[in-house]
């Protein structure tokens, strides 16, 4: 189980990086525009530079939905290996069944 302080430090950083999406795209298109002055892309630069850090969604992390763990995440679920693994046994993962050979 993953500390509660990271699982909430993460939920914090999802919060931020939605709140500021909309404005994050239009200054990377203003950035990239190579129709308008260097100055106002500079300006854009600059402004976006002035955002949050965690405005970004590349500083969140996948994490598994019932423990909080970062690692063997499964997108598909939501779930870690463990919980992964636990749910295929039980039948609760349609199409899924644990491998016997």
């Amino acid at each position: 189980m993953a500390k509660k302080s990271v699982v909430n430090r993460n939920n914090k950083r999802r919060k931020i990086a939605d709140k500021f999406r909309s404005k994050r795209e239009k200054l990377r298109e203003a950035i990239s525009n190579v129709n308008i002055s260097d100055e106002e892309r500079w300006e854009a630069s600059q402004e976006m530079q002035t955002l949050p850090r965690d405005s970004s969604p590349t500083r969140r992390r996948n994490r598994c939905k019932m423990c909080g763990r970062p690692r063997a995440y499964n997108r598909l679920t939501g779930l870690c290996r463990l919980h992964m693994r636990a749910a295929t046994i039980s039948g609760m993962v349609p199409g899924m069944h644990k491998a016997s050979w």
